[in-house]
């Protein structure tokens, strides 16, 4: 249930605040993983790079794309 908040509190340190809808999630069919989605408009190919980073470094983040 932590994820979806953890996910945007990583994105909304690049962006600033985010707005719910900006934010989807799924279990997998099995209920193991939850898969998260965060639309933003970037600023910068430097923003979308930071925010990979971060997402990428935490250590409950298996995949990012």
């Amino acid at each position: 249930p932590g994820f979806r908040s953890t996910t945007r509190s990583l994105v909304e340190k690049h962006t600033g605040p985010l707005s719910d809808d900006a934010i989807r999630s799924t279990l997998s069919k099995n209920g193991r993983f939850v898969s998260v989605t965060v639309t933003v408009i970037a600023q910068s190919q430097q923003q979308l790079d930071d925010i990979y980073r971060d997402v990428c470094a935490h250590d409950d983040v298996l995949m990012a794309l």
